[in-house]
């Protein structure tokens, strides 16, 4: 079969000939890739950086983690791989598959999942979301923050508070279901001073991050108290696009009602991840198919890999390889 291989860590995709994967236990099915969203997760895999990445790195795989893929009966359906998805074929877990409702293109089913990941597992199960809550998503311009604008907005936040560096990205949000756009672009003091002020009029119930880095010691320090009650703040941390550390005071922890956690792969236990495959990832395909979840991808062709594996995708994009 034809698929991109990585032959070291840290090298380019090959789009060559490889082994077809073989079905190990009968949990496992040999199905037909069609389309593979590309995301930093897998990139960071590829490279041995994320935490999730396991072994030395050095023997030749494929890499990609999930994608929408055809039954040996036709059947169409989104999957998680157990070998590299990035291929013509791939070996996936039969109680990872979520079948996909008519109507929803390809590139929409293979680049939404890992939203969904992203955004509906750290709001409803890390958070705890609850109607009314004010939400604010600090990282909103990219794939992930745009969709979570939307999920918010769906599990009933009263009011959504969208942070960003895009310009352009930005002004889109109040059509996504943002009620307040905030740029990071601006000085420390103005960014800090604009949050002081929506956390006065409206406390901020719950922050789903996907920076980390400055802007969320910024966040958490405009949420310091002064010794009076203060509401109960659910601050879940998804990505760390702008750093891994940051420094928190133990003064500003001690002034706040504040619950701090994250929300990835090895915090969510097993009974959620049922729940995600079962539950809410059909209802979020559902959910697209009625356009009351919009995302935009780019697509390319496999044969194209190489060149294209480190391709710019405009903010608010993904990348999703035709197989």
């Amino acid at each position: 079969m034809k698929a991109a291989v990585i032959y070291s860590k840290g090298e380019m995709p090959q789009y060559t000939e490889y082994p077809e994967p073989i079905v190990r236990n009968a949990d496992e099915i040999l199905v037909s890739v069609k389309a593979v969203a590309l995301k930093h997760l897998d990139k960071s895999r590829a490279k041995g950086e994320h935490y999730s990445a396991t072994g030395a790195g050095q023997d030749a795989k494929v890499p990609g983690g999930d994608g929408v893929c055809l039954l040996p009966d036709g059947t169409r359906i989104y999957a998680l791989g157990v070998s590299g998805m990035l291929a013509e074929k791939a070996t996936v877990g039969k109680d990872r598959i979520v079948p996909l409702p008519a109507g929803l293109d390809d590139a929409t089913a293979a680049a939404l999942p890992n939203a969904v990941f992203g955004a509906a597992m750290a709001l409803r199960f890390r958070a705890g979301i609850e109607p009314g809550d004010t939400v604010l998503i600090n990282g909103a311009t990219g794939f992930t923050g745009r969709a979570a604008v939307q999920i918010a907005r769906y599990y009933g936040a009263g009011r959504v508070i969208a942070t960003g560096r895009n310009p352009q990205s930005l002004q889109d949000l109040p059509d996504l279901g943002a009620d307040e756009i905030v740029s990071i672009r601006q000085t420390d003091e103005e960014f800090t001073s604009r949050l002081r002020l929506i956390h006065q009029n409206t406390p901020i119930n719950v922050i789903i991050d996907y920076l980390w880095g400055h802007t969320a010691e910024i966040i958490l320090a405009s949420l310091k108290g002064a010794g009076s009650f203060t509401p109960k703040t659910r601050f879940v941390s998804v990505g760390s696009v702008t750093g891994d550390e940051i420094r928190l005071s133990a003064t500003n922890l001690r002034s706040v009602d504040l619950q701090l956690s994250g929300s990835g792969l090895g915090s969510w236990t097993k009974d959620q991840v049922r729940i995600l495959f079962a539950e809410i990832l059909p209802e979020m395909f559902r959910l697209a198919v009625d356009g009351r979840l919009k995302t935009g991808t780019v697509t390319v062709a496999l044969p194209d890999i190489e060149k294209l594996w480190n391709m710019d995708v405009p903010d608010g994009k993904r990348l999703v390889v035709r197989i």
